[in-house]
């Protein structure tokens, strides 16, 4: 009996990564969340992570695992969003062989799988009035009962949950069951969008560019200065993952080893005020400014830049170098 439980906790695993990006800031916003989850990391408690998509919800989740008691044991995660009604408590709770026409043969769902360790259930918002009943039912018994059958499977799991859906606000519309946010919320978790930990875009940048560079077997490409500080200020509404596809697209693309604003699609609205302030007389500085207004003036083509200069390409790759542009 406990060689076929391990054998289909182990189907159910087959498809969960144990490998995962590590989290990188050094803002103050990063510094807070992190000290946040080494002290919820040392207890039991569930855990609600709250942000936008893409700012790193199910690495919080990861990382507050790999700080736990339960560390050695495996992590389980479960987009909630990509689970249709039908197929709800086949997944997370398992079933019987015969239980419905696809039912080969015995099987365990997700919470059996985590039993011992953590199951991170994501985009938890996303659950009908129904669904959110049978989980609580779960979460207050610690009890799963596998389709097809009747006996209850004591289970030993820590719970996160995510979403980017404001729960407050569903369960006052009557969209959400209070006692289900109860129940999940011991601990909350606010991951900042990526705008508001700007600092932190150098640190990512290094990063996602050393990782798609040996992906693509390319020499590793760096972004100028000028462009790091348009990246910066860019809103980034997907956060991290947009920021992390712009920096594939740019890496694939890009003929140069130095990124420029045109490698990321970037809008030149973003720098017209700067760029309208009046020049002083300082010829270094009146140099800096005519480089980056030619530069931009021809999308960030440095070869034809350097053609209106008067410069050779070598000689304004110097000169962006020099001032930092």
């Amino acid at each position: 009996m406990e060689l076929n439980d391990l054998r289909e906790k182990k189907e159910v695993l087959l498809t969960e990564s144990s490998v995962s990006d590590p989290i990188i800031g050094q803002s103050p916003a990063m510094q807070k969340l992190m000290a946040t989850v080494k002290k919820v990391a040392a207890t039991d408690a569930n855990v609600l992570i709250l942000g936008e998509n893409g700012t790193g919800k199910e690495l919080i989740a990861r990382a507050i695992h790999k700080s736990s008691q339960r560390r050695d044991e495996v992590f389980v995660g479960v987009d909630l969003g990509a689970i249709s009604e039908t197929l709800f408590e086949s997944e997370l709770f398992g079933f019987k062989k015969g239980a419905f026409t696809d039912a080969k043969e015995d099987r365990a769902g997700r919470f059996e799988a985590a039993n011992r360790g953590t199951i991170f259930l994501d985009e938890i918002g996303n659950l009908s009035f129904p669904l959110q009943s049978k989980l609580l039912s779960v979460l207050q018994n610690r009890k799963v009962v596998r389709l097809g059958t009747n006996r209850e499977i004591p289970i030993d799991v820590r719970v996160i949950c995510a979403t980017n859906m404001p729960l407050y606000q569903m369960v006052n519309d009557g969209k959400f069951r209070q006692d289900l946010l109860y129940r999940i919320n011991t601990v909350e978790i606010q991951v900042p969008a990526l705008r508001e930990r700007s600092e932190d875009i150098p640190l990512l940048a290094e990063h996602f560019l050393s990782v798609y560079a040996r992906k693509y077997k390319v020499a590793t490409k760096r972004i100028s200065p000028h462009t790091l500080k348009r990246l910066q200020k860019h809103n980034w509404p997907g956060n991290i993952r947009e920021l992390q596809h712009a920096i594939e697209r740019a890496v694939i693309l890009s003929e140069e080893n130095i990124l420029q604003p045109h490698d990321f699609f970037m809008p030149q609205a973003e720098d017209d005020r700067r760029d309208s302030q009046p020049l002083n007389f300082n010829l270094e500085e009146t140099e800096k400014a005519l480089i980056r207004k030619v530069i931009d003036k021809h999308g960030g083509n440095i070869s034809r830049a350097a053609r209106e200069l008067g410069l050779t390409r070598a000689s304004l790759y110097r000169r962006i170098e020099k001032y930092g542009i």
